[in-house]
C-alpha cells in the first residue's frame, strides 16, 4: 500500500512539472537569453553589489538599466536610421524608374569574354527598364508580404529581448538562490560530481558567450574601419549592424556586401575593390580564427568538439543552440571520459586483487 502511494505521489509530481514546463513554454526563450546576459555579467553584479554594501536588489536594478541602455537603445536608434536609408532607397529605384540607368562602366566591356555581353545586358535592362517593372510588379505583392513577415518577426525578437532584460532583473537578485537549487537538483541525480558539472556547464557557456560577443565587436570594429576608409555614409549605423549580424552565421556579408555595390554604382571602383576585399579577408575572415580561439581558451575540451557543438547546434536549436551545442557535448564528452576513467580503475582493481 505504501508503495502504491508513493508511486501516485511520484506520478502527480510529474504531471504538475509538465503542466508547470507547458505554462512557461512561451518564455522559455527569453528566460534563457536572460540566464545568458545574467551569467556573463556576473562578475560586474558582484562587485557592483560589494560597493552597494550587499544591497542586491539595488544593485541588480542599476546594472538592467544599464542593459536597456546599451541594448535596447541603440536597436530604436539604428531602427530610425533604417526607415531613413529605406526612403533614400525608395527615392533612387523612382529616379531609375524616371531616368533610366546609367550608363555602363567603362571596365565592364573590358571583361575578358563575356564584357560586351554586359554590356549588351546593361542597355538591354536600361532600354526596356519599364517593361521590366511592369513584368515585375505583379510580384511585389509577394515581396511586401515577406517583409511584413519578416517585420513581425523582427518585433518579435525585439519583445523577447525585451523580455530577457527584464527577467534579467530576477536573475541578478535571485542568482545565488537559483544556483543552490540547481546544485541541490544535480546532487540528488549525480551525486558529488554535480559541482564538477555545473562548473563544466557554466564554464561552457562563458566561453562562448566571450568568443560570439568577442568576435561580434571585432567584426564591427573592422567593418568600421573598412566603411571609414572607403567613405561610405553612415558608417557608424552599418558597424552597429554589422555588430548584430555578426551574432549569427554569414551576418556580416549582409552589411558589407550591399555597401561595396553602391560604391561601385557610383563608379567609385577602387575603393569598392578594397571594400569587398577587406570583407571577405578581413571582416568576416576574422570570424573563422577567433570564434574557435575565444570558446576553446581556457577548456579542456577538443576544438574539433567545440566547433561541432557550435555548428550543430546552431543548425538543430537555431541561434539559441549556439550556447546549446557546446554545452551538451562538453557534458557528455566529460561524461564519456568519467565513464572510461571508472571502467579503467574497475579493471585495474580488479587485476590487483587477482
Amino acid at each position: 500500500m505504501f508503495n502504491n502511494d508513493r508511486l501516485l505521489v511520484q506520478i502527480l509530481l510529474l504531471a504538475l512539472l509538465g503542466a508547470c514546463l507547458w505554462v512557461m513554454a512561451p518564455f522559455w526563450s527569453a528566460l534563457f537569453w536572460g540566464a545568458v546576459l545574467a551569467f556573463a555579467s556576473w562578475p560586474l553584479m558582484r562587485l557592483l553589489t560589494r560597493a552597494l554594501k550587499g544591497r542586491e536588489s539595488l544593485a541588480a536594478a542599476i546594472l538592467t538599466v544599464g542593459w536597456m541602455v546599451l541594448v535596447l537603445a541603440p536597436l530604436v536608434w539604428l531602427g530610425f536610421n533604417l526607415a531613413d536609408h529605406v526612403r533614400d532607397a525608395t527615392g533612387f529605384i523612382k529616379d531609375v524608374q524616371v531616368d533610366g540607368l546609367p550608363d555602363p562602366p567603362l571596365w565592364l566591356a573590358g571583361v575578358p569574354l563575356v564584357g560586351e555581353r554586359l554590356v549588351g545586358y546593361w542597355n538591354t535592362i536600361d532600354q526596356q527598364g519599364a517593361a521590366l517593372l511592369a513584368s515585375v510588379k505583379p510580384y511585389l505583392g509577394q515581396v511586401g508580404n515577406w517583409l511584413l513577415a519578416r517585420s513581425a518577426q523582427i518585433g518579435g525578437g525585439i519583445l523577447e529581448l525585451t523580455l530577457s532584460i527584464v527577467f534579467v532583473f530576477f536573475f541578478y537578485r535571485d542568482g545565488p538562490r537559483v544556483a543552490a537549487f540547481v546544485l541541490s537538483l544535480l546532487e540528488r541525480l549525480i551525486g558529488d560530481r554535480a559541482q564538477y558539472y555545473l562548473d563544466l556547464v557554466a564554464g561552457t557557456v562563458q566561453r562562448v558567450v566571450n568568443g560570439v560577443i568577442g568576435t561580434a565587436a571585432a567584426q564591427a570594429v573592422l567593418a568600421l574601419i573598412g566603411f571609414l576608409i572607403a567613405g561610405v555614409p553612415g558608417a557608424l549605423v552599418l558597424g552597429i549592424g554589422t555588430f548584430l549580424l555578426s551574432l549569427v552565421p554569414m551576418g556580416p556579408p549582409l552589411i558589407w556586401i550591399p555597401a561595396t555595390a553602391w560604391l561601385a554604382w557610383r563608379g567609385d571602383y577602387g575603393m569598392a575593390i578594397f571594400l569587398g576585399l577587406w570583407g571577405t579577408f578581413i571582416v568576416s575572415g576574422v570570424d573563422n580564427v577567433l570564434k574557435p580561439y575565444l570558446i576553446s581558451r581556457g577548456g579542456n575540451l577538443p576544438l574539433v568538439v567545440v566547433l561541432l557543438g557550435v555548428f550543430g547546434g546552431l543548425l538543430a536549436f537555431g541561434f539559441i543552440g549556439l550556447f546549446i551545442g557546446p554545452t551538451l557535448l562538453a557534458v557528455a564528452y566529460s561524461l564519456l571520459l568519467d565513464w572510461v576513467g571508472d571502467s579503467r580503475a574497475r579493471q585495474a582493481i580488479k587485476a590487483s586483487n587477482e
